[in-house]
């Protein structure tokens, strides 16, 4: 999304936060677990005997999404829930059966497959990429992504941007060693970016709404094109073969593709929820909400979406980011695909606002 579409009649007076309200949201990057150790085996059951199915999440993530949803209404089981501040951490709980299943991009689960991580991949939504940007200053005298050569570049390693950040660079002709990357996490790339430590700033949404009605930045170029657009739910193998737990998972994903439905339905509701949840202004929210996060819309674990995953594997193996190649498809599990439709269709969209 092009940030002056987002602004409309807004005060930027309203919208002009400080770099102190820029950091303000940490709630948003703090990693609490609740119930579950992230280096000990989740249990299966609890005190009374009922299941526990034990969901990873980030802040103003699932648990928020399915309790504004009313998806949390009569569940069958019970959900403990751990909260991380990226996808990556996320997945070293899987891995470690500390978590049953949790919600990441399209990135973590190729870094998490390459290091020899036990996880498997078992529901996807396919969402519009403008969300995925490499910032820069407003002011900054970067205007295109060959103008990066030589600059210092913030990205979480192994996220969704991290690849978003390579696929542009590729396209420009450049390659990772020809600028300084600096692998930071968002509450610490952010730091970076509002002060001036790094020359741009390859993020996710909400951070690139945040950043873009901060005024503070501009979007040097977005994923649309270059990035699949995948969001994943990947589940911990132990937990699918325990038959009870299986059934969770299914009932589990089900219950999200039905919230991502009602997201896209109700987006100021939501983005009320998610600003109460993070900490994020409410407008930061709402244009996160119509760029990225309301456009989600639930695809099949199809061919297709294998072959874009093991691009990115392949991508990775082939720069010496990751410690091996994969074959992407041994992490998928396509049981609960339904009949959705196929992993190329088209996000959902909210018109000329989320253009």
């Amino acid at each position: 999304m092009r940030p002056h579409l987002l602004r409309g009649d807004l005060s930027v007076k309203r919208l002009r936060l400080s770099a102190a309200a820029l950091l303000l949201p940490l709630a948003l990057l703090a990693s609490a677990c609740s119930g579950v150790s992230a280096a000990g085996q989740a249990s299966n059951t609890d005190g009374k005997g009922s299941l526990v199915l034990n969901v990873g999440d980030q802040k103003g993530g699932a648990e928020a999404l399915l309790r504004a949803a009313g998806e949390l209404d009569d569940l069958p089981y019970r959900i403990a829930w751990s909260t991380f501040t990226s996808g990556p951490p996320l997945l070293e709980a899987v891995n470690a059966k500390a978590v049953d299943i949790g919600s990441v991009g399209n990135t973590p689960p190729v870094f998490a497959a390459a290091a020899g991580s036990k996880i498997t991949v078992v529901s996807a939504t396919h969402g519009d990429s403008a969300g995925e940007a490499i910032l820069v200053a407003a002011d900054s005298p970067v205007r295109t992504v060959g103008d990066l050569r030589g600059r210092k570049v913030a990205v979480a390693q192994g996220s969704s941007a991290h690849f978003q950040l390579v696929a542009s660079l590729a396209k420009a002709g450049l390659k990772p060693a020809d600028v300084r990357v600096s692998l930071l996490q968002p509450a610490d790339a952010l730091a970076a970016f509002t002060s001036g430590k790094v020359d741009a700033w390859a993020a996710w949404d909400p951070y690139t709404s945040q950043v873009l009605l901060s005024g503070k930045g501009r979007v040097l170029t977005d994923g649309r094109g270059l990035v699949n657009g995948l969001g994943f739910q990947v589940a911990s193998p132990s937990a699918l073969a325990d038959p009870a737990k299986a059934k969770a998972v299914g009932d589990f994903v089900e219950r999200l593709r039905r919230a991502q439905g009602w997201v896209f339905d109700h987006p100021e509701e939501w983005a009320k929820v998610w600003a109460k949840e993070t900490g994020l202004p409410y407008e930061v929210a709402l244009a996160a909400v119509k760029r990225s996060n309301g456009t989600r819309i639930p695809v099949a674990l199809d061919d297709a979406a294998v072959a874009s995953e093991q691009k990115i594997a392949d991508t990775f193996a082939a720069l010496g980011l990751v410690p091996r190649t994969i074959r992407f498809a041994d992490f998928v599990d396509t049981r609960f695909n339904k009949d959705l439709p196929p992993s190329t269709t088209p996000a959902r969209s909210y018109g000329k606002a989320s253009s």
